[in-house]
């Protein structure tokens, strides 16, 4: 469609950005590392990690790494939340000319024995509290060489001993666990310091990440996420931001919250690599659901950027220690991975004075398509206009652009969309078209200024505060528990997480109970794929040629 969104982009906002600014992520880190040596990247429990410290480090590892035999190309798991292990570790396998597999180190052994086989993972860096979920698997996947991380072993000598003397024996979060062969993440840096590091021509074509997403077809894929994918939305994002990015007074440094994992592509590409690009410091957040030791983290800091999914925004802004943090120097809030609701907004807007701006994205376009405009004062109830260098349409089944005023299939082209799906030829040309538009199946609408708005999902996809639940993949892991007959999954509307899984179960056994189920569910499912609502039938609801009507189990909730 004609790009009827330019004549509304903020000022100072350009309708194309020098996507091949940097060759690779790798330069982009090297410039940081440079120009930034002495700034502060990371700020944690009262610790620092400067820009030369992650140079250095993720250089050391690099040569370790590259001193286990493996080649570029190879891929390496990386299975940590927001600790300052992972950007060093991240840095290293882009360094080394490896790609990252990022892993949700809430995984359950089934899930991670999925992904790790399927990337091919040779070697995964992972915190030591989910080690014993990698035992459960280690004997069945490629995944030979382990580097265990702590909690505590970067904050510092004393500090570090407390922290995790504290995660391991008193709060007892590091179960027992296995894992001959495995190597301490300080002693692998360590060992990496004395071997010499040869950095390998990475360039825009290479692939930088695999990040994993549900499929249809109840099986977890990989989106091939290039360097030049990353670089291109890393430099989409700072452009897009910058109406807001340019009230941060002179001389002070960028700071933002780290509270979105870094291993979901959000905060990947808007924490990591943009504040990477721009020399910023990311405060991180562990663990965002424990809010009163976010609020007390962020009260020691002055914050500029928060990026974050609509549960936390409203979980934060309802919270009694809303106020020990000092907002007055917030200069941009931005909403992605679940729809903003209008009532966060309202509320988010009336407590920081400082509105949210909803984007919109997908991990098979790193993320960021589409955002409204930084400068605005109000919630728009929209996913925004597309970005620089990006254009999106909406399709009929049939392909073809629907005519302006009807709903169709958003379509995105541009330089931030995937090479396609990791070894699945089939399923990456179910969604892309022959002229290079990514199929995202929501159901969109657009206005006469450009503004997309989703109406509605093609696919049956949950989405639970901002991850993506497939409903097939819920119903293969019950089928195949002993009593269950049939069984579906659809969304429900949650005030908490915007959907929620329910499960419908036809029983085989008459005896089998709610309990069992979520103790199954427990067992093979992460967290946010849970079901909240558990409700036995006698029959599904099925069309004359047996497909489950998702629909009218949807519609009775």
């Amino acid at each position: 469609m004609e790009k009827i969104w330019l004549s509304h982009y903020p000022a100072g906002v350009p309708a194309e950005i020098n996507a091949d600014l940097y060759p690779s992520l790798v330069e982009l880190m090297d410039r940081a590392f440079k120009t930034f040596p002495q700034q502060p990247a990371y700020r944690m429990m009262g610790a620092t990690l400067t820009f030369a410290q992650i140079d250095d480090a993720s250089r050391a590892l690099a040569a370790y790494l590259q001193g286990l035999g493996l080649e570029k190309g190879d891929r390496v798991a990386v299975m940590m939340p927001n600790v300052f292990q992972y950007p060093v570790a991240v840095a290293a396998i882009l360094r080394a000319g490896y790609v990252v597999v990022n892993v949700n180190p809430l995984y359950t052994p089934r899930e991670l024995e999925h992904q790790l086989k399927d990337s091919g993972a040779k070697a995964i860096v992972i915190l030591e509290n989910f080690a014993h979920t990698l035992q459960q698997v280690i004997a069945n996947v490629p995944t030979k060489h382990v580097i265990l991380a702590s909690m505590g072993e970067m904050l510092g000598f004393a500090k570090g001993l407390i922290v995790d003397l504290v995660v391991r024996h008193v709060k007892k979060l590091v179960p027992a666990f296995e894992l001959p062969g495995a190597v301490r993440y300080k002693d692998a840096v360590s060992r990496g310091r004395a071997l010499s590091f040869t950095a390998p021509k990475v360039g825009p074509g290479d692939i930088a990440v695999l990040q994993y997403t549900g499929g249809t077809t109840g099986v977890s894929k990989g989106a091939v996420l290039l360097h030049r994918n990353l670089v291109a939305n890393t430099l989409q994002a700072e452009a897009w931001y910058q109406p807001a990015l340019g009230k941060v007074p002179a001389g002070q440094q960028l700071m933002s919250v780290a509270s979105l994992p870094l291993y979901h592509i959000f905060g990947f590409t808007t924490n990591m690599m943009l504040s990477m690009h721009l020399g910023g410091c990311n405060i991180m957040i562990p663990n965002p659901r424990d809010l009163p030791a976010m609020f007390k983290e962020l009260s020691a800091h002055t914050i500029h950027s928060m990026p974050a999914v609509n549960t936390l925004f409203l979980a934060m802004a309802n919270h009694r220690d809303f106020n020990t943090v000092d907002w007055k120097n917030l200069v941009i809030s931005v909403g992605g991975g679940m729809a903003v609701q209008q009532a966060t907004a309202k509320l988010w807007l009336e407590k920081t004075g400082c509105p949210i701006v909803e984007g919109y994205g997908l991990s098979e376009t790193s993320p960021v398509a589409s955002c409204n405009p930084t400068d605005s004062t109000a919630y728009s109830g929209t996913i925004g206009l597309p970005v620089s260098n990006t254009e999106m349409c909406l399709l009929d089944d049939d392909g073809h652009e629907v005519p302006m005023g009807a709903a169709g299939e958003i379509a995105i082209r541009g330089p931030q969309v995937m090479a396609g799906y990791w070894q699945r030829p089939d399923e990456t040309a179910k969604v892309m078209t022959p002229d290079g538009y990514f199929r995202t199946g929501d159901i969109g609408v657009v206005d006469e200024r450009g503004y997309f708005k989703i109406v509605d999902r093609k696919k049956d996809m949950i989405l639970v505060s901002g991850f993506n639940v497939y409903p097939n993949e819920i119903e293969d892991v019950l089928t195949l528990m002993p009593g269950v007959l049939e069984a579906a999954a659809v969304g429900i509307a949650d005030a908490k997480a915007g959907e929620a899984v329910k499960v419908v179960i036809v029983k085989k056994n008459p005896a089998l109970t709610e309990a069992e189920v979520r103790a199954y569910c427990e067992a093979n499912l992460t967290g946010y794929k849970r079901p909240k609502v558990i409700e036995f039938r006698t029959e599904l609801p099925k069309t004359p040629v047996g497909k489950i009507l998702r629909r009218e189990l949807r519609d009775k909730s």
